[in-house]
């Protein structure tokens, strides 16, 4: 097992911190941009985001992933993945050696364990701040450091 609960919570924050903050420059009127046919808007990638790390944290905790309502404009996107980043560093961040080693049901009823869950949410992460950050400098704001 590659960190503690602790590490897995800072490498999250680490990469929280500068999507947060570059969430916060894209205008209110870009929210629903949408850089190509089928992609999603800066809202849908932040409720995305949120969503999935929501719903491992339930996978994690053996419960049924829930859903939940769109956001209607970027500013609440944010402020919601904010509260849901908060909540998920705060739980990683508990997590024994014994909880991260256990195995769980994950996506698709594909069984793994929480640490590789784990490894799997930081990679998906990643891949769509990817997007955010192609996407912020194609409506004409510069990202900041990609981590801090």
């Amino acid at each position: 097992m590659p960190y503690s609960g602790q590490e897995y919570a800072q490498a999250f924050q680490m990469h929280r911190a500068p999507l947060l903050e570059l969430l916060g420059a894209i205008p209110a009127e870009k929210g629903s941009f949408v850089a190509w046919d089928g992609g999603r808007s800066f809202i849908e990638l932040t409720d995305h985001l949120k969503l999935t790390n929501l719903r491992m944290l339930a996978m994690i905790a053996g419960e049924k992933p829930g859903s939940a309502e769109p956001s209607t404009d970027l500013a609440s996107a944010r402020a919601a993945f904010e509260t849901a980043s908060v909540t998920l560093t705060d739980k990683v961040a508990q997590l024994s050696s014994e909880q991260l080693e256990s195995v769980v049901e994950a996506f698709g009823g594909m069984k793994m364990p929480v640490y590789k869950l784990l490894d799997f949410a930081r990679e998906h992460d990643a891949h769509h701040k990817g997007q955010i950050w192609t996407m912020a400098r194609m409506v004409g704001v510069q990202p900041p450091m990609f981590v801090k």
